[in-house]
């Protein structure tokens, strides 16, 4: 068992686990994406793309955790050193296979430095959740806005208006920011139970609720029926090499694999846990929440005549407020919305924070509390420089981009996918096969395509995806 303690339930890492990987991106970015790359014809590649690329790849980033018991960094060393202690063990006839395997076994050199992954991981997860806990706290005062009834009636130029008047005052976005990290360290600093536990008992099953219930009142417009069959109409002309890059992108994006997370949540599971099983219902209640919330995002756009491919934040705060100004009991429903906004941002944010606080504890033996104020503080005064982007140091570039545009592409376009293809790799070909079936415990035919696709088809699409980012 971790130092850290273990989950109450297998239930509760699927919830924690569905937390990190549902945020903002999964309720505004997979609505404009599907808009923006054919409708149906993107749902149905996206969904082939987690079944084939990011569930292998989460499986195997949970399983390394799950079998090393530490933060990311420790986990990695230590499952590198059981390699090598299995490696050993085998006939002198395995390792004369050829030499340059039997050289390598000597120098050690197949087994050091894969704790780089971790290390990379919890940089991520600090880098993101600098500029995340910016965005998430727009949720915040959005919840406010919708309360006083700041969107009746709102003209487009308004709506537009008022998100440039709030996202150029620094003042206001540093105190929402703010607010959102003081709570993201507050749960964090309880500890699993008493925090983390205490907080997704909660979150989870209330952003569920509101999925759900949003879905419901959804069905009724009268853009409903022409929103499902844009949704989930596949019209397979559409289907081309962008399109698929796109869903690809996306599915592995979406389960936030790479930043260390879903490997620190995955240090806290039971020994007798099924790491396919809770990877497999972990990949399904995230893509459920993608598809829910295209079900609600669509018909509001349909009815209301509105740009559904408007990218990105634009969606959320300019475009459906307009809607929402217009809709019967729009303020109780926008307020709704926003809500479950922040609910996905806070349960994603929770964890992006965690494996550094548990770097930080094993590291230097300080307590939880100590480890979060400080890494709290580091991520906050990070995160000044991403509110200034988009005012006072807006005109500021590197590359041609703005602070927060340079860190989304470090961390998106190049840590992410490098994490992801690194990981494929150890746990493909560096960690013991015997080991991973274990963990795995499922049946061998599953674990037969399992190995195939974390050994070739895994790395290949990664390689292609990180290409494509950076070009």
């Amino acid at each position: 068992m971790s130092i850290h303690g273990q989950w109450s339930s297998k239930i509760l890492f699927i919830f924690a686990a569905t937390g990190s990987a549902v945020g903002l991106g999964n309720i505004w970015k997979f609505p404009w994406m599907t808009a923006e790359n054919g409708g149906g014809a993107f749902v149905i590649i996206y969904i082939l793309s987690v079944i084939l690329l990011a569930l292998p790849i989460m499986a195997a980033e949970i399983l390394i955790g799950k079998r090393g018991k530490q933060n990311p960094i420790n986990s990695l060393r230590t499952l590198s050193n059981e390699a090598s202690f299995y490696l050993k063990k085998q006939p002198d006839d395995l390792l004369n296979r050829t030499s340059n395997v039997k050289k390598r076994f000597e120098d050690r050199d197949i087994f050091s430095n894969w704790e780089l992954i971790g290390w990379m991981g919890i940089l991520a997860g600090i880098l993101i959740l600098s500029f995340y806990s910016v965005i998430a706290g727009w949720t915040i005062s959005y919840i406010f806005k919708s309360l006083t009834g700041s969107f009746v009636l709102i003209t487009a130029a308004g709506s537009s208006a008022k998100f440039e008047s709030f996202i150029s005052d620094p003042e206001k976005l540093i105190l929402w920011h703010t607010i959102f990290m003081i709570l993201t360290c507050f749960i964090v600093s309880r500890g699993i139970k008493s925090g983390i536990e205490s907080a997704i008992k909660f979150l989870i099953p209330g952003l569920f609720i509101i999925l759900v219930g949003l879905a419901i009142y959804s069905s009724t417009l009268k853009g409903f029926s022409v929103a499902m069959n844009y949704f989930f109409i596949v019209d397979f002309d559409k289907i081309n090499s962008s399109v698929v890059l796109s869903a690809m992108s996306m599915a592995f994006f979406s389960l936030s694999i790479g930043m260390g997370s879903l490997m620190v949540y995955g240090s806290y599971l039971p020994d007798d846990t099924s790491v396919f099983q809770v990877s497999s219902a972990v990949a399904f209640s995230d893509t459920l929440v993608a598809i829910l919330a295209g079900i609600i995002i669509f018909p509001i756009v349909f009815t209301y005549n509105l740009d559904p491919s408007a990218a990105g934040p634009g969606l959320i705060f300019q475009t459906l407020p307009i809607a929402f100004g217009a809709m019967d009991y729009g303020s109780f429903i926008s307020t709704t919305f926003f809500i479950l906004l922040f609910f996905a941002a806070i349960t994603s944010s929770i964890s992006l924070i965690e494996p550094a606080i548990t770097f930080f504890v094993e590291k230097f033996s300080i307590t939880r509390t100590h480890a979060t104020n400080i890494l709290g503080l580091l991520t906050w005064f990070l995160g000044i420089f991403t509110v200034l982007s988009f005012n006072n140091l807006s005109s500021f570039t590197f590359f041609g981009m703005t602070i927060f545009d340079n860190l989304d592409y470090l961390t998106s376009k190049i840590m992410l996918p490098l994490g992801g293809l690194l990981m494929a790799l150890f746990v493909g070909y560096v960690m013991n096969k015997g080991i991973v079936q274990k963990e795995l415990n499922t049946n061998q035919g599953i674990i037969d395509i399992w190995f195939m696709i974390i050994k070739v088809f895994s790395p290949i699409l990664l390689v292609i995806i990180f290409i494509q980012g950076i070009l």
